[in-house]
């Protein structure tokens, strides 16, 4: 029997040169499972995913982040992909999305690669037990974070892996946190 996440809506929030498969391994994973998900980003119309350095998708938004409200999702999935972290940890509103989400409400949360930067930026991360991409690292712990190498670690409702190696953990962690 596999798990049922009818009724459930998650959000993914990416922005441009998105590491593809840390995107669309989730959100097929979500789908199949019979959730809704939205892509929200800064700008409307489609996003450009990267397959490592080499050009990838494009990924249609569902919504904007000024369009979007946090209390209308279950859960947040944010991507990997040096660009797209960066650009997003510099975003006010994908900022206070986040912290909406995962600080206020305490959804489940699910962040990999780069993705943690943007809880870096926005003060979500002290105190917690989180993965990334090893290159990342400093910046948690300067953040007060506990960085660790595994492939996935599950902190409360914050879930993070280090990189697309470590999505099929990444996706069953997220699966099973959504379905209690």
């Amino acid at each position: 029997m596999g798990t049922d996440l009818t009724g459930k809506r998650v959000a993914i929030v990416a922005t441009d040169y998105f590491e593809e498969k840390e995107l669309t391994s989730p959100m097929d994973a979500l789908e199949e499972a019979g959730a809704e998900v939205d892509v929200l980003a800064p700008h409307s119309g489609e996003i450009q995913g990267l397959n490592h350095v080499e050009p990838g998708t494009l990924v249609a938004v569902d919504k904007t982040l000024d369009e979007a409200d946090p209390d209308n999702y279950d859960a947040l999935v944010i991507p990997g992909g040096a660009i797209n972290a960066d650009a997003l940890r510099m975003d006010q509103k994908a900022r206070d999305f986040v912290r909406k989400i995962m600080d206020e409400q305490g959804k489940p949360t699910a962040v990999i690669c780069h993705g943690p930067w943007l809880l870096v930026s926005s003060n979500v991360i002290r105190g917690r037990k989180v993965t990334s991409f090893h290159t990342i690292q400093d910046d948690i712990r300067n953040a007060g974070g506990e960085w660790q190498d595994s492939e996935v670690v599950v902190d409360g409702n914050l879930i993070t892996s280090r990189k697309p190696d470590d999505l099929p953990a990444f996706n069953k962690a997220l699966l099973e946190k959504l379905q209690h």
